[in-house]
């Protein structure tokens, strides 16, 4: 059943630039050589390895645990010998230890030990013990946010993917229908909530129409716009509910997860499963064969493209996720991570080259925030220093690093990179 559904003011309409790939049905990507795989995946403290160089693993074997309440198992991805455990850089700046492992081509196989009875205790303990994080790009620990601190009456499954070129949610929601729904429904068994509701742009007509059929779950068409797939933007559409500043969804009574994070339940549970492959997007005008591919977790970026038919002639820039707020590569030398659901290349047509100019002081930035920002301001201060002139008088920490400012600025100034760095020297300070 479908329901009626808010409009946020602000924001911008994007070509979403889907026709590249979203009529590409998921296909499976055969285990590389070699996969390199990131402790560090997920929000919290990078997981402790539990294997040492030598160890002869299987694809699902325990090889980093969680270090913490808010960490997160890591699983081999492949079968094979831990050939290196090495510090190598991740695609946003910074390092990360990264578990080696070379395939011996056989694949051999472990899974979790049967769950038994299915209560929200066990499902909470299940998604723990399997690695699942948010797979939306924010990589919280799925069992930390399933276990919310006030009372929640709503679970939201976010089908929206308004990055442009994206279509790995999009095929899962029209692929994996009935999974998707059953994973969606042990999470709100977890939670304790009956009111389930998929969020899916009306661009995606298809997958509208094949969970509008689905018992127990409400369809949310939402209107195409960026970025509607925002957690507190998607609440307000979907609810009417608003998350003030410094709030958690939790504290309006919601709770937020991914597509590809009800997937992920629905294999821990069901196939005793844990997370060590997901589905991801190659595409852009830069790739030859653009495809949703199920991937490896640690798999070369090059492998990915070579998989697609390499680049074009004309191919220019490499990007780590969607266009909007993906990290742009200096290189193809990166692993997948749990996080990751796309790699794009793009052309010189496709991708901003300009060099910044000064500000011209147009308030376009202002007038499309999202979060009712003053994007200008943030960038003044904090070129000159003053981060907390640009919390104070910018807003700088709410801000949801949405790259919207940046689309509409007419002098190509890199504002959300101000934005990032203002945080990060407040986080230091702190």
């Amino acid at each position: 059943m479908k329901i009626k559904t808010k409009f946020f003011a602000r924001g911008v309409h994007i070509p979403d630039k889907k026709s590249l790939s979203s009529g590409c049905p998921i296909r499976e990507l055969p285990a590389p050589e070699t996969v390199a795989i990131a402790l560090s995946q997920h929000i919290g403290k990078p997981a402790r390895p539990v294997v040492t160089v030598g160890d002869v693993v299987e694809h699902g074997t325990l090889i980093a645990e969680a270090d913490g309440a808010v960490s997160a198992n890591v699983f081999a991805s492949v079968s094979g010998k831990v050939i290196a455990i090495e510090n190598r850089p991740l695609p946003r700046g910074g390092t990360t230890d990264c578990v080696v492992i070379e395939s011996d081509g056989k694949d051999s196989e472990t899974t979790l030990p049967p769950l038994g009875e299915i209560t929200p205790e066990n499902i909470v303990a299940r998604i723990r013990e399997a690695g699942i994080v948010g797979m939306g790009g924010a990589g919280f620990p799925t069992a930390v946010k399933m276990s919310p601190k006030t009372p929640v009456d709503t679970l939201i499954i976010n089908g929206a993917e308004c990055e442009p070129y994206l279509t790995c949610d999009h095929r899962l929601m029209i692929e994996k229908t009935d999974e998707l729904v059953d994973g969606a429904k042990l999470l709100a068994k977890a939670l304790g909530v009956e009111r389930i509701i998929f969020a899916v742009e009306l661009n995606k007509p298809d997958a509208i129409a094949k969970l509008d059929v689905c018992e127990g779950v409400l369809v949310a068409e939402l209107r195409k716009r960026y970025p509607m797939g925002s957690e507190k933007h998607l609440i307000y559409s979907c609810t009417g509910r608003r998350v003030p500043p410094g709030k958690l969804p939790a504290d309006v009574g919601v709770i937020v997860e991914n597509v590809a994070t009800a997937f992920a339940v629905y294999e821990a549970v069901r196939l005793n499963k844990p997370l060590c492959d997901r589905v991801m997007t190659v595409s852009g005008e830069g790739v030859n064969e653009p495809a949703n591919l199920r991937v490896r977790l640690g798999t070369s970026y090059r492998y990915l493209l070579d998989a697609c038919g390499g680049e074009t002639d004309d191919a220019f820039a490499y990007i780590a996720g969607g266009p909007m707020m993906g990290a742009t590569l200096l290189s193809t030398d990166f692993h997948t991570r749990k996080t990751d659901s796309g790699l794009l290349v793009l052309t010189a047509r496709q991708a901003s080259i300009s060099a910044p100019t000064a500000c011209i002081h147009c308030g376009r930035c202002a007038e499309v925030c999202p979060m009712h920002l003053l994007p200008m301001d943030i960038d003044f201060y904090t070129l000159a220093g003053d981060y907390d002139g640009a919390r104070d008088r910018g807003g700088a920490l709410n801000c949801i690093e949405c790259g919207t400012c940046a689309y509409v600025c007419p002098a190509n100034r890199a504002l959300v990179q101000s934005i990032q760095m203002c945080k990060q020297k407040l986080r230091e300070r702190r």
